[in-house]
């Protein structure tokens, strides 16, 4: 029996629990990697060109099927009703501070913060999304900390240089001067 490629693929990529370097698929296939990639890009750009559900991406030094953009608001809906494991608004701070301003020891993260962090890089710690990623240079040497590939993964990055730019996040110098006059004792 003559299964297709891409059948095989597919079912790579469903079992795989992180994304798939192409070379790994390419010698399940007995194929090239330069061939591998080819169908990798065919096949992402199929899915997107049927509009399904889900979306193949390369990521992480790999590929990933994703889900849909498109679909989030369902998702959001269905993962708020079965899942309880979310994280709080002090870890997803966390996370972008590690993910815009990292390497950080926990002590920079604190300062960035102003409030202790310890807790929380614990958990982000447990959970996956930072890694260590080496020692400060400072006497002490602190451990520095990461995002780390799950956060990308989970993100859809192939990395932190593919974050949006903070100064979309960012009020406009009017912005700020109205808040300011509206929080003036003053006012």
């Amino acid at each position: 029996m003559i299964v297709p490629e891409r059948k095989i693929i597919e079912s790579i990529l469903l079992l795989a629990d992180e994304p798939v370097p192409a070379r790994v698929v390419g010698e399940v296939l007995e194929r090239p990697s330069a061939e591998v990639e080819g169908l990798l890009a065919e096949l992402a750009n199929d899915y997107e060109d049927d509009d399904r559900g889900f979306l193949l991406r390369e990521t992480a030094g790999g590929w990933r099927l994703y889900t849909s953009p498109e679909c989030a608001p369902w998702l959001e809906r269905f993962v708020l009703r079965h899942s309880h494991s979310r994280l709080t608004g002090a870890a997803l701070e966390v996370l972008a501070v590690i993910a815009y301003r990292g390497p950080l020891s926990r002590t920079q993260i604190t300062e960035v913060r102003g409030v202790d962090s310890d807790g929380v890089v614990k958990t982000l710690l447990q959970r996956g999304l930072i890694r260590e990623s080496g020692h400060d240079s400072t006497p002490g040497a602190p451990v520095l900390f990461a995002v780390s590939d799950e956060f990308l993964e989970r993100m859809g990055l192939k990395s932190v240089d593919d974050l949006p730019p903070l100064v979309e996040f960012m009020p406009s110098a009017e912005e700020v001067g109205d808040m300011e006059a509206k929080l003036s004792p003053n006012a």
